[in-house]
């Protein structure tokens, strides 16, 4: 299955998200397809051995809309061409290039504009192309944001389309209303004595408010013939009706029948076109808004990196750092990869990716992170990530690809939005022909039906739920909580139990050596030293903590042989052709190995909080090795908070149930998970649904993956393995448990976001249909206005923008 996403044009409603979505999943090899109104975007997973991309987006222009793939536009100065055939040579050889959408070569400039799929191709593949060609790419570039540019671009055309509506439209209104108002017109247009020269002026002015706003007929009818109508659709029938009815009232007055002076509609056709396109322009203004973490995000790497070349330092493009180049990073310099050090300290801040604000201190092999700032020293270090592999990258990926999901949530607004313009059309039309039949006039059926139509657009709908996510999900990338889907972020408001794995969650994971005990007739520093030389081999925390303990005491690592682990037991070795095993109770039980005396201390150490790892050697019990695990300095803070929120707390470790008693009294857990293996982790969080119970699952480790995805919500401490970062939900990048909470109330606030944005979204159509249709003038309100139908739908979505940009206050928990 291929994935894509697909920047569609044309949509200016929730109906036309589902009239994309409906034309998408019709293809015979379209598994799922699912759009986001507010970003614009069509994510769609098909077969490519059934169907290809310009087979879909064929399908989407015939349903009325533009699929633009989403791609990159670079300009490149070139050096040595001579005349227009060198220019042409450069083309055909970056045209090659698989990936390459269109390439053109200005040979005035001197300049190559690339238009190509960022995901395929890289800078340095276009530039090695035109160097085989016989040209050189000089670092002279100029990148151009196709998507920035466009949204920018939109917004000075529909201000221009405004400006020039506004200037017709307010003396439109005030010729038009004037005289129903008390206003005295010049008797030159006076309707009274000018009826003639009161009815063309209201033509002259209406006709260009109306073609500068040709672009709401042109959607919404080609929408209305090819059977999807949409929010364009309700306007073009509107005015048109309107317009084309106060023409017909014209062509009466200029035959002699004044009394149509009273039937002209000009100025609602063109109030109703200006106060939408400036609805249109604020909304897109407010949409801006939206999506700024990644504007924030993106903007965070420098342009340019200083590495060395042939013992010489030189500055260069940040897209032409390859991994394995050394790069300088001098005090103040923002890093332009991610690497690892090969010379020099220094302390960096990473809070930009992190949240975290103290910065942290790197040496030689320390990791550090792209577009982190180096606050004091000088360093040198290797690069291992660039492009699309760098943390900041992958970030920008995930936020990116969370802000263009959807949640459950939507999808009642997503169906209700695919039935509602054709309903609307269907009450607009019974509503007029009901009140003409009863008795009334023409206009006061055209009024009817026109306010209807106008009203009832359905953009609030369609911005309800994406725009609260993209802020939400932003907010959290803001404090380091990355949400990796609209749903996730749903799912999280409603955990009721949320499981911490104990090490390296709850604990920081570096254990230390607390206590040795022996048996009579051994030797500490022997006992030390066996435990060491056994878990030289082993990555597991406690066996590290055994090793540094010998380290510091500088005992000699003796030669192991059949090193054997023995899952959530511990290991087996032979030293010296003896036979050691380490490990915990379980091990030495299964071994059938007394613990003679030790019975006693080994309870105590454990009531102690600290973890005993036995020593047996030929199958004799020589003593205990007892390592603890401090418990992070917010562990218990954030246990407390999610308490405050009626959450149930458990944790997780293949410790004995007394260590695990032990660390739970001090952090307040209500529920203990103690001696489970790894590969159990899962089932016990299952165990925990079957009760009925929403869970979320805490981890950093690889054991963790499988409970991380089998929870409702994995959550992976950022400081954790690849594999848990893959397998949660939501990633914490800066490995304090206080985040949990902050994720959980990000969630209960997005959400309650949501349900006001649509309650605001349905309960405005309920309300203003009805009001449209003249059941308020039944009992003897006024009749609705289409021009006061116009203003209020357009406040509509942008009351529910405006709601959603409310998230930006949003605090994390302290």
């Amino acid at each position: 299955m291929i994935e894509k996403t697909i920047k569609i044009e044309g949509m200016t409603c929730a109906s036309c998200a589902k009239a994309v979505e409906r034309a998408a999943k019709k293809l015979d090899g379209v598994s799922e397809a699912s759009v986001n109104f507010a970003t614009e975007k069509l994510t769609v997973k098909f077969d490519g051995s059934k169907i290809s991309l310009i087979e879909l987006e064929n399908a989407i222009e015939k349903a009325g809309y533009n699929a633009v793939n989403e791609e990159s536009s670079k300009y490149f100065k070139i050096e040595g061409m001579t005349c227009a055939s060198c220019a042409k040579a450069v083309e055909r050889a970056v045209e090659k290039i698989d990936g390459v959408n269109e390439a053109s070569v200005n040979f005035a400039t001197e300049k190559l504009n690339v238009a190509f799929d960022s995901s395929k191709v890289r800078i340095s593949d276009i530039k090695k192309s035109v160097e085989r060609a016989g040209y050189k790419i000089i670092d002279e570039e100029v990148t151009v944001d196709t998507d920035k540019v466009k949204k920018e671009e939109e917004m000075r055309a529909l201000w221009k389309r405004f400006v020039i509506s506004a200037v017709f439209t307010i003396p439109l209104l005030i010729v038009a209303m004037g005289p129903m108002i008390g206003l005295k017109l010049p008797e030159i247009i006076d309707p009274k004595t000018n009826a003639v020269n009161f009815a063309i002026l209201q033509i002259i002015l209406a006709t260009p408010v109306v073609m500068v706003g040709n672009k709401f007929f042109k959607v919404g009818f080609k929408t209305l013939v090819k059977g999807s109508p949409n929010m364009d659709s309700l306007i073009a029938i509107g005015t048109s009706a309107s317009y084309l009815y106060s023409v017909f009232g014209v062509y009466k007055i200029l035959i002699g029948n004044h009394h149509y002076t009273h039937n002209l509609y000009f100025e609602s056709a063109g109030v109703i076109l200006t106060l939408i396109t400036l609805g249109k322009y604020l909304e897109s203004v407010t949409k801006g808004k939206t999506s700024e973490a990644i504007k924030k995000l993106m903007g965070l790497a420098p342009k340019t990196a200083t590495i060395i070349k042939n013992h010489i330092e030189e500055i260069v493009p940040i897209d032409d750092v390859e991994v394995g180049d050394v790069i300088i990073v001098k005090p103040g310099e923002k890093l332009p990869v991610d690497g690892e050090v090969v010379e020099g300290s220094t302390s960096i801040d990473e809070s930009m990716l992190t949240g975290e604000s103290i910065p942290v201190e790197k040496n030689v092999g320390s990791k550090v992170i792209g577009a982190s700032i180096n606050k004091a020293g000088f360093i040198k270090y290797k690069a291992t990530k660039v492009g699309k592999d760098t943390a900041l990258a992958q970030i920008v990926k995930l936020v990116e690809e969370a802000q263009g999901s959807k949640a459950p949530i939507a999808k009642m607004a997503d169906v209700i939005s695919g039935y509602f313009v054709p309903v609307v059309i269907v009450l607009a039309i019974i509503s007029a022909l009901a009140w003409y039949f009863s008795g009334q006039t023409g206009t006061f059926a055209l009024t009817i039906f026109i306010s209807v139509l106008v009203i009832a657009c359905p953009c609030s709908l369609g911005l309800a739920t994406p725009t609260a996510i993209m802020v939400g999900t932003g907010k959290g990338a803001e404090y380091g909580v990355l949400i990796k889907s609209g749903e996730a972020l749903e799912t999280a408001h409603k955990i009721k139990t949320i499981v911490f794995d104990k090490t390296g969650t709850i604990t920081e994971g570096k254990p230390k050596v607390t206590d040795i005990v022996t048996v009579q007739g051994i030797d500490e520093n022997y006992l030390l030293q066996l435990a060491a030389s056994s878990e030289k081999g082993s990555e597991h925390p406690l066996g590290e903590a055994i090793v540094k303990a010998a380290e510091e005491k500088n005992l000699e690592i003796k030669k192991v042989e059949g090193f054997k682990a023995i899952p959530g037991q511990g290991i087996q070795v032979v030293i010296d052709g003896k036979q050691i095993l380490l490990g915990n109770r379980k091990l030495m039980e299964e071994s059938n190995i007394s613990l003679d005396n030790l019975e006693e201390t080994s309870n105590r150490l454990a009531n102690e909080g600290k973890t005993p790892m036995y020593a047996s050697v030929n199958g004799k019990i020589n003593g205990i090795v007892a390592v603890a695990d401090t418990v992070k300095a917010s562990s218990k803070k954030a246990i407390e908070k999610l308490h405050k929120m009626g959450i149930e707390v458990a944790m997780i470790t293949g410790d004995n149930k007394r260590t695990a008693e032990a660390i739970a009294k001090q952090v307040g857990i209500d529920v203990i998970l103690a001696e489970v293996l790894p590969q159990d982790k899962a089932s016990e969080v299952k165990k925990l649904q079957g009760m009925g119970k929403k869970v979320a699952m805490v981890g950093d480790g690889i054991n963790d993956a499988p409970a991380l995805a089998q929870a409702d919500v994995g959550i992976a401490i950022g400081s954790g393995t690849d594999v848990a970062i893959e397998s949660a939900d939501i990633v914490l990048m800066r490995s304090d448990l206080m985040d949990v909470p902050t994720a959980i109330d990000l969630s209960k606030k997005t959400i309650k976001n949501i349900k006001e944005n649509l309650f605001w979204a349905f309960g405005y159509n309920t309300l203003g249909i009805p009001i449209a249709m003249g059941i308020w003038y039944i009992f003897g309100g006024k009749l609705l206005d289409p021009m006061i139908a116009g203003a209020a739908m357009s406040f509509s979505s942008v009351s529910v923008l405006l709601n959603a940009l409310r998230l930006k206050g949003f605090k994390p928990l302290n």
